[in-house]
C-alpha cells in the first residue's frame, strides 16, 4: 500500500512516549493499592467455597479473577515480567519469524508477506519484552482482519535504526482515536483492555525508540517501530541466574522442586512470555492445565521415570492434535520448561555447596536433555499419528461423497457423478464401484453423467475401464445424461461400448425403463 493511500498518521516521539509511560506508572500505582485488598477478598471467597457450594460465590470468584487479571496487566506496564532482565543482543528478524509461527492456526486465510532485509543487524535490549510487544502487534493485526486479508512485515536498517513495519488490511482505526493509542484502558476493540498496546509503547520508550502509526478505516493500519542500535550499551552474557529459593540440607531434588513450586511457575511464565497468554484459552477449551503439566514433566525428568514420560507425551500429543493447537506454542513452552529446569538445578547445586564434578554434570546434562527430547519425539509422533488417522477418515468420507452409490432397491443402484473427474477420482470410482457390486450383489448400475465436466482423453479411457470392470462383474450398466463433449471423448478413445452398455437420454427415462421392464 502506497503512503499516499493513507490519510491518517500519528507519530510518537520520546516526549509523548514518556508521557504515556508516566500515565502507565500512575495507573499501575493505583492498581497495586487496589490489588492487595482484592487478593484478600479472593482468599476468603475460596474458604467460603470449600464450606458451601453456591452459584453466586462461583460468579463472584470468576468476576474477581477478571478484575485481578486486569490489575495484573496494568502492573506489567510499569513493572513487566523479568524487570531485571539483562540486556542482550537481539536479532529482531529471527524473533519476528518465531512469533509468526505461533499464529499458524490463524493465518490459513491470511496472505502473509515477510520482507526481511539486513537480517545480520542486531539491537541491544530486553528480549522477552520485545517478544511480547511484537506478539501483541501481530495479534492485533490478525484480529483486525477477521481471518481474511494481507499481513506484511518488514525489517530494515535505516540510519543506524532497525525499522520494523507491521501492516494489515483490516478495519483500520478512526482518526480521532489514533492519539489515544497506548493509553491504559483505551482500546478500539469491544472486549479489549488496551493493555497490549500500552506494553508496546512502554517497551519502545524504555529502549529509546519511536512509533509511527498510519491508518485508514476499512483499508488497514501500519505500525512502524524504530529502535536505535545502541552499540555502546553493555550486553550481559546469557548466564544461569541465582534465584532466591527455599532449601534445607535434607531436601531431595523432588523436595526442592515441590517446595519451590510457586517460584518455578513464576520463572517459567516469565521465560515463556508469549505462551503465557495462551494458557487460559487452552485450559478453557481442552481442560488442560499447562502449568500443572509442566510440573509433571519436570518430575518425570528429574526422577528418570521414562515410561511414564513416554505415556504422558503420547497423551499430550493426542490432545494437542484433537484441538488443533499450534505446535509452535507447545515447542516454545517445552523449551521454556527446559531452560527453567536448568536454572533450578543450578541453584540446587549452589545451595548444597557441592563441588562441581564435570563427569557427573555432563552425565546429568545428557540424561535430562535426552528425556526432554524423548518427550518431544513421542509427542510429535502421537500428534502426527492422530492427524494422519483423522485425514484418512476424512479421505474416506470424501470418497463416499465423491462416489455416492444410491440404492433404489436390492438390485438397482444409481451413481450420479458431478464435477471434475481426474485420475485420483477415477481410481476411487473404480475401487468403490467394484466393491459395492460384490458386497451388495448389484444387478443394474445407472451412471448419470449430466453433472460431469468434460473428460480429457486419458480420463475417458480410464472411465471405459470402469465399464469393463462392471461388465466382468456381471452387472448391467446404463449411462445417462450424455453431453456432446463427453460423447466425443468416448468416441475418440476408439473403444466400442455398444455391447456392454445401455444408453438413455436422462436419468428419469432410465428409471422409467427399468421399472417398466420389472413390471
Amino acid at each position: 500500500m502506497k503512503s499516499d493511500e493513507w490519510i491518517v498518521e500519528e507519530s510518537w516521539d520520546n516526549s509523548h512516549l514518556s508521557q504515556l509511560a508516566s500515565v502507565g506508572q500512575i495507573a499501575a500505582g493505583i492498581a497495586h493499592e487496589v490489588k492487595n485488598p482484592l487478593t484478600a477478598v479472593k482468599g476468603f471467597l475460596q474458604l467460603l467455597q470449600k464450606e458451601e457450594k453456591n452459584e453466586y460465590l462461583d460468579i463472584a470468584q470468576s468476576e474477581l479473577e477478571n478484575a485481578l487479571t486486569t490489575l495484573q496487566n496494568l502492573l506489567q506496564v510499569s513493572k513487566p515480567d523479568l524487570e531485571d532482565e539483562e540486556y542482550q543482543t537481539i536479532y529482531l528478524s529471527v524473533e519476528l519469524e518465531s512469533i509468526l509461527n505461533l499464529f499458524q492456526d490463524k493465518l490459513y486465510k491470511i496472505h502473509t508477506i515477510t520482507e526481511f532485509n539486513d537480517v545480520d543487524v542486531s539491537i541491544v535490549g530486553k528480549k522477552n519484552q520485545f517478544k511480547k510487544a511484537f506478539f501483541n502487534l501481530i495479534k492485533n493485526a490478525i484480529e483486525s482482519m477477521e481471518n481474511e486479508g494481507k499481513l506484511t512485515i518488514t525489517h530494515d536498517l535505516v540510519d543506524d535504526e532497525v525499522v520494523v513495519t507491521i501492516r494489515d488490511t483490516g478495519i483500520g482505526i478512526p482518526a480521532n482515536q489514533l492519539s489515544l493509542l497506548g493509553t491504559p484502558f483505551f482500546s478500539t476493540k469491544a472486549q479489549g483492555t488496551g493493555m497490549g498496546l500500552t506494553q508496546v509503547f512502554s517497551v519502545v520508550y524504555q529502549h529509546g525508540g519511536k512509533i509511527n502509526v498510519d491508518s485508514k478505516e476499512q483499508k488497514g493500519t501500519m505500525f512502524t517501530i524504530k529502535i536505535p542500535l545502541q552499540p555502546l550499551l553493555q550486553v550481559s552474557p546469557r548466564e544461569v541466574k541465582n534465584i532466591k529459593l527455599d532449601f534445607e540440607e535434607h531436601y531431595s531434588i523432588r523436595d526442592f522442586f515441590f517446595e519451590n513450586r510457586k517460584a518455578f511457575e513464576e520463572r517459567l511464565l516469565a521465560e515463556a512470555i508469549n505462551v503465557k497468554d495462551k494458557i487460559k484459552e487452552i485450559h478453557s477449551i481442552g481442560n488442560i492445565n499447562l502449568v500443572n503439566n509442566a510440573h509433571k514433566l519436570v518430575l518425570f525428568v528429574v526422577e528418570k521415570r521414562e515410561h511414564e514420560l513416554i505415556s504422558f507425551a503420547k497423551q499430550e500429543g493426542i490432545t494437542w492434535a484433537k484441538f488443533s493447537w499450534t505446535l509452535a506454542f507447545k515447542l516454545e513452552w517445552v523449551q521454556a520448561i527446559r531452560r527453567t529446569l536448568w536454572d533450578f538445578l543450578y541453584n540446587f547445586d549452589q545451595l548444597r555447596n557441592t563441588e562441581v564434578d564435570r563427569n557427573k554434570f555432563y552425565t546429568l546434562e545428557k540424561s535430562i536433555n535426552e528425556l526432554i527430547d524423548q518427550f518431544l519425539t513421542y509427542f510429535f509422533i502421537s500428534y502426527s499419528k492422530y492427524k494422519d488417522e483423522l485425514l484418512e477418515e476424512q479421505r474416506k468420507l470424501v470418497e463416499n461423497i465423491s462416489v455416492p452409490i444410491i440404492p433404489i432397491n436390492r438390485e438397482i443402484c444409481i451413481l450420479p457423478l458431478i464435477g471434475t473427474i481426474d485420475r485420483l477420482r477415477i481410481s476411487t470410482i473404480l475401487d468403490k464401484v467394484l466393491i459395492e457390486i460384490e458386497n451388495h450383489h448389484i444387478q443394474t448400475l445407472i451412471i448419470d453423467l449430466s453433472g460431469v465436466a468434460p473428460l480429457d482423453q486419458e480420463t475417458a479411457y480410464e472411465f471405459i475401464r470402469i465399464i469393463d470392470g462392471i461388465y466382468m462383474m456381471g452387472c448391467k450398466t446404463i449411462l445417462t445424461g450424455f453431453r456432446a463433449e463427453i460423447v466425443k471423448s468416448l468416441i475418440n478413445s476408439g473403444v466400442d461400448l455398444m455391447h456392454k452398455v445401455e444408453f438413455k437420454g436422462t436419468l428419469q427415462l432410465a428409471l422409467n425403463d427399468v421399472f417398466f421392464k420389472g413390471q
